[in-house]
């Protein structure tokens, strides 16, 4: 289905106090009006105010002009080619005697922004972003499984689709023997292991366990009533430790395809990288205008972001990366390295507490290792951990070769709710001591 937003608003900083109004009329008298309510909302607003608002300072860039790197504009496509697409993948693979059905989509995002600051910025931006999904079932008289494909959706066009960032073609064709091995393969016995983590799960575990647990606002309780807190302390910079000394953890408003990237930010901040942990230690957090001020810091990192002109504009997430060890072990390496334990590949389900601290996360395929070879799959399966002990615990990062720019198009937060893209880069890594359970067994 197609769904069009055309909206605007108007946000005000009277002494001290926020007002805020939007609209899905764009027009000047509708720009005028909302400008005097918002004046309004901040002025009855004031007296119910704890603290005075102070939003960190931030140059002004002019008029600029931002777009992210695509090369085929997916909205140029007719909804015929897209659906001949992926009937003709669907086909395909049903074909093969182990695919039972077979579910294909694609989500197209173009989104354009104009963002006009009181600092006499006035910037406008498009990002444009896809989405592609594949999945597959086989069932019988065994019950039923799922794999899907673990191409991420990327800040790129149609031409994700046809090769370009991803290699369709190789996943496609090994997808139903996956499946197939998959169907037939034993339970998992719960127990204590050794795991490799591949890019494709271990983001989704970056996402929850870090990229959440470092935005500020959290930290600071703005998100208490929805979606929790965090473990991490607001004065914890400097001395927290997060993981083992392998771990360096990156945030990154420009990565190439990222789909957190942007050339500025909801409040007209420019882009940046920074460190969020360096060797282990907590080093820096998520921040928008406002927490930058709370927190202390003297300007924000660029982490604002409005899902529409109607709604608010909050402190979202960063790309946040896993950086590769660059004299680390490739993909064969790792899993020498681990000798006899689990390699997991895919993102599925996942739990985790309202600090970020207690999870556990499925996957797509969980491979036995037996003298560091891939020695067919069993299922059933889930890892649990704490974060700092879970991240404490990994002693070997992938190189270069493992890595790969995960992510997802829809990060709930806020209420009222608002979704955003956020990619995360990691390469595979191994972690020991890892409990695994058994979910049909926890299930009982």
């Amino acid at each position: 289905h197609d769904m069009n937003d055309l909206s605007m608003s108007v946000r005000v900083l009277l002494n001290g106090s926020w007002g805020f109004a939007g609209s899905q009329t764009v027009t000047t008298d509708s720009a005028v009006r909302l400008t005097q309510e918002a004046t309004a909302l901040a002025a009855l607003s004031k007296p119910l105010s704890i603290i005075a608002e102070d939003p960190a300072s931030e140059r002004s860039y002019g008029r600029v002009e931002w777009v992210s790197a695509y090369d085929i504009d997916p909205f140029t496509v007719s909804a015929a080619d897209t659906v001949d697409l992926l009937r003709t993948r669907s086909d395909t693979l049903l074909s093969h005697p182990s695919v039972t059905h077979a579910d294909a989509e694609v989500t197209s995002v173009k989104e354009t922004t104009f963002v006009a600051h009181s600092n006499g910025s006035r910037i406008t931006q498009q990002r444009v972003r896809t989405g592609p999904s594949m999945r597959l079932t086989s069932i019988s008289d065994r019950g039923f499984d799922t794999v899907k494909s673990l191409a991420p959706p990327a800040a790129r066009g149609w031409e994700y689709l046809v090769n370009s960032g991803w290699d369709w073609d190789g996943e496609l064709a090994e997808l139903p023997e996956l499946l197939a091995e998959k169907h037939l393969a034993p339970t998992v016995e719960a127990g204590m292991y050794d795991v490799v983590i591949d890019a494709t799960n271990l983001w989704l575990t970056i996402h929850e366990s870090i990229g959440h647990a470092t935005e500020l606002d959290r930290i600071l309780g703005y998100e208490s009533n929805y979606a929790g807190t965090s473990f991490v302390p607001a004065d914890g910079v400097g001395s927290l430790k997060y993981g083992s000394a392998l771990m360096n953890i990156r945030a990154d408003r420009t990565a190439l395809h990222g789909l957190a990237t942007t050339g500025w930010d909801d409040e007209a901040v420019q882009a940046q990288e920074w460190d969020i942990v360096k060797s282990g230690i907590l080093d820096g957090f998520q921040l928008d205008r406002a927490t930058a001020t709370r927190g202390g810091f003297s300007r924000s990192n660029g982490c604002a972001y409005a899902e529409s002109g109607i709604l608010y504009p909050i402190q979202r997430m960063a790309n946040v990366n896993l950086v590769p060890d660059p004299r680390g072990p490739d993909l064969e390496g790792l899993l020498s390295e681990l000798g006899d334990g689990l390699y997991v590949v895919g993102d599925n389900s996942w739990s985790i507490d309202m600090q970020r601290y207690n999870f556990q996360f499925t996957g797509q395929r969980f491979h036995r290792i037996k003298d560091g070879k891939i020695a067919g799959q069993v299922k059933d399966a889930a890892y649990q951990g704490r974060t700092p002990d879970f991240w404490g615990s990994m002693s070997a990062v992938g190189n270069d070769s493992t890595y790969r720019l995960m992510g997802a198009l829809n990060c709930g937060k806020a209420q009222p709710g608002q979704s955003a893209p956020v990619s995360h880069g990691t390469p595979a890594a191994l972690f020991r001591d890892v409990n695994i359970l058994n979910t049909v067994q926890e299930a009982k």
